[in-house]
């Protein structure tokens, strides 16, 4: 079988599993849940996964206040 190997931390892990559970049983995506920090995963979902992690990471950055907003 043929898959792509995902090495990331815990959260983006756990990120990715329940966009993995989130799917209908016929399109979930993890091939194999091998550790903490790694999945094997099929390759044609590594540029959608790229996508929703990009916006997942925007959404969740912090952004400290400007100055002008202060005010």
């Amino acid at each position: 079988m043929r898959g792509v190997l995902l090495q990331c931390d815990v959260p983006t892990k756990e990120f990715i599993l329940s966009l993995n559970d989130s799917k209908p049983t016929n399109e979930r995506f993890v091939i194999l849940d091998l550790d903490d920090t790694r999945l094997f995963v099929q390759p044609t979902v590594v540029e959608w996964l790229e996508k929703r992690l990009k916006e997942f990471n925007e959404e969740n950055t912090y952004q400290p206040p400007r100055r002008e907003d202060m005010r």
